[in-house]
């Protein structure tokens, strides 16, 4: 599908507002997701610019996101329910089902127009506070969203020769094998 070679992780975004109607359909994306027992465990809390919730967000970033992942219309954070609902057992891919429904909304968002760009490095003991998270939900990435901006906007040399870097990935011999560490012939 044309759209994830289009999927980009920006660090430069627009100033331009994402509508309510258009973060629906990025949401309605990840509702469409596969999970262990159709249990859906994900969550995402979610703030557009301006609102508690983004700042909350913003003020949880750690390092280089510090100096742009603010700017993004919309801060979010993906978060798994660690106990199914019906009966309290553990839900051990309750993260793999997660990362399917936000694998899910980036696409969708990048279909749309936009770029998503998911952070690691932010402080899990404030996010958990100051967000209300309750113990037994995991913690999964901030998200910024929003419509990609001009890189020469970023606040530092090295922000912009890694937004404007050519996009690797590794060769599909190094992680397909038929046994371990044997690459598989897929052709």
């Amino acid at each position: 599908m044309p759209v994830i070679h289009h999927r980009w992780s920006a660090r430069s975004f627009a100033d331009r507002e994402v509508s309510g109607a258009t973060l629906a359909k990025v949401f309605e994306a990840a509702r469409w997701a596969p999970s262990s027992s159709n249990e859906q465990p994900w969550r995402y809390v979610v703030g557009g610019r301006g609102s508690k919730t983004h700042e909350k967000l913003a003020g949880t970033l750690a390092g280089f996101n510090r100096a742009w992942a603010p700017q993004a219309p919309v801060l979010m954070m993906g978060v798994a329910s660690t106990k199914f609902g019906r009966d309290e057992r553990a839900n051990t891919y309750a993260f793999y089902d997660l990362g399917a429904a936000t694998g899910y909304l980036v696409l969708q968002a990048a279909a749309l127009g936009l770029t998503t760009h998911q952070m690691a490095g932010f402080d899990h003991e404030t996010a958990r506070r100051e967000l209300e998270i309750p113990g037994d939900y995991a913690l999964g990435t901030v998200i910024a969203l929003g419509y990609q901006g001009e890189p020469a906007a970023l606040a530092n040399e090295q922000l912009v020769e890694r937004e404007t870097a050519l996009r690797e990935r590794k060769a599909l011999n190094a992680f397909v094998f038929d046994r371990w560490d044997h690459p598989a012939d897929l052709i």
